[in-house]
């Protein structure tokens, strides 16, 4: 069983936790307008570790969203992500971002569409089933009023993220369930770490990169 910390920078949200076992030991955020993860990922990594009660070298991991998301953001996260490994010669995770949404909700029953907004009418999203798994790939798409209209006619879907609020305005299907201005954390990324340590589910630390989906935008 690992002592794992965790760094979620993928939107607004900078979230750091310190997780043991899977069990959430501490937790450190702030979702502000603006980005200021690299003002405050550092210390709140210290701010985490000091309410644990767990040194640096106590680490047998660190867990990093690897997106989609932010290009600054995730740049930020998966920079110090790394330096961490290497200065502490411990293996680096990555979570999807999107996997961290769907596991706010954990349903148990109907879809769960995980949404990021990624500008104007278009979303990073990625689709699973009451189970969590995810049901093909994850797509950045330009949302329409027929947008996932294959799911809502079959069962209630749930939406979840920072883009579902551009959805609602256009989807009036009444199995359409919307959870809006929800942001990824490091509080879901404990148990997902866990697991992927137990299963030796780790990256090339030398050559790890994040999963941008798009081509580079400011923001």
């Amino acid at each position: 069983m690992a002592i794992i910390l965790c760094l979620e920078t993928a939107t607004t949200n900078c979230s750091v936790g310190v997780a043991k076992e899977g069990k959430l030991l501490s937790l450190v955020e702030d979702n502000s307008k603006n980005y200021s993860h690299a003002e405050k990922l550092h210390l709140f990594i210290n701010d985490a570790l000091k309410q644990a009660n767990i040194s640096i070298n106590d680490l047998d991991a660190i867990a990093i969203s690897k997106g989609p998301g932010s290009y600054t953001g995730l740049r930020i996260g998966v920079s110090s992500a790394k330096g961490l490994c290497y200065s502490l010669d411990i293996p680096l995770i990555s979570v999807p971002t999107l996997d961290l949404l769907a596991h706010k909700l954990k349903a148990n029953y109907g879809i769960i569409i995980s949404m990021l907004d990624a500008r104007r009418m278009e979303v990073y999203s990625a689709i699973y089933d009451s189970e969590m798994k995810q049901l093909g790939k994850t797509e950045a798409q330009v949302l329409t009023e027929s947008s996932f209209t294959e799911y809502l006619e079959n069962s209630e879907v749930h939406f979840i993220g920072n883009g579902v609020a551009k959805f609602e305005e256009i989807c009036a299907h009444p199995n359409a369930v919307f959870h809006k201005q929800e942001y990824p954390s490091a509080k879901e990324m404990a148990e997902i770490a866990e697991l992927k340590h137990q299963k030796s589910d780790t990256e090339d630390v030398a050559y790890f990169e994040p999963y941008y989906l798009k081509d580079f935008m400011i923001g």
